[in-house]
């Protein structure tokens, strides 16, 4: 069995990590960089940066800020926002990322997510979805909707249906963000993240709700997820990755443990 994984999620909006509510009310809260070599040196597994404004500003991504990251921490970290092209890819990977993650611009044009798998690898690409909770319909019989744009533009699409698609295109794993739950630390989305899990043969990444160890430990078992991203638990000092790990661990959920 494969080691679950613990990632946490870095937003970055004008070279500063912010952090907000279901996309809003967003604070500073401090150097993307500085907060990278912390969670690298806390035993965290992966990190994800979100440039969360490139992709509606129409602008390009923060690259500075993935160097310097690079040369700080020797863990894979994605990075996602603004990516719309095969040259973006390269871009990201060429300053040190592992892997990146396509959002709005593989809404847009599908065809990025194979072309990205051809090229670099399936292994780095990642699917990065925002799902928000609309009810079963026709159009969304899986009862989510995918959203783009930071949460901004809803576009019809099946949450399901598209996670199917974007393995079919060469997605190698799947960052499942729930727009409900996002920063709201009241426990993560199990009813779409367990369909989803369940329904994709590729890796699955739980986002948003992450309040309490337990949050972690239910998504990871109840849900199927393979990893969860945290953010404000850990980001405002409420959490460490070791305590984290260590009530994983307590609860006989399989993780690396670095100490």
């Amino acid at each position: 069995m494969l080691s679950k994984r613990i990632i946490p999620c870095l937003d970055v909006r004008d070279g500063r990590t912010t952090k907000g509510v279901r996309f809003q009310d967003n604070v500073d809260i401090g150097d993307p960089v500085e907060m990278a070599e912390y969670y690298y040196r806390e035993g965290a597994d992966e990190l994800v940066f979100y440039d969360i404004t490139a992709s509606a500003e129409g602008r390009g991504i923060m690259l500075d800020v993935v160097r310097r990251v690079a040369r700080r921490i020797f863990i894979p970290f994605a990075v996602g926002g603004g990516l719309g092209t095969l040259e973006d890819m390269r871009a990201v990977l060429l300053a040190g990322a592992e892997k990146v993650s396509v959002n709005s611009g593989a809404v847009k044009d599908p065809g990025v997510i194979r072309q990205g798998a051809v090229a670099f690898g399936r292994q780095c690409i990642v699917l990065g979805m925002d799902a928000l909770r609309v009810g079963e319909s026709a159009a969304t019989p899986s009862g989510y909707e995918v959203v783009i744009h930071g949460g901004r533009i809803r576009t019809g699409l099946d949450a399901l249906a598209w996670a199917r698609r974007a393995e079919a295109l060469g997605a190698g794993e799947i960052c499942l963000n729930s727009i409900d739950a996002d920063g709201t630390c009241t426990g993560y989305e199990l009813t779409i993240t367990r369909l989803v899990s369940t329904s994709v043969g590729i890796p699955v990444i739980a986002s948003g709700g992450a309040g309490k160890p337990e949050h972690l430990a239910d998504v990871l078992t109840q849900a199927a997820a393979d990893a969860a991203l945290v953010a404000s638990m850990t980001h405002f000092g409420g959490y460490s990755i070791r305590q984290l790990k260590d009530v994983l661990h307590q609860r006989g959920i399989k993780v690396r443990l670095a100490w």
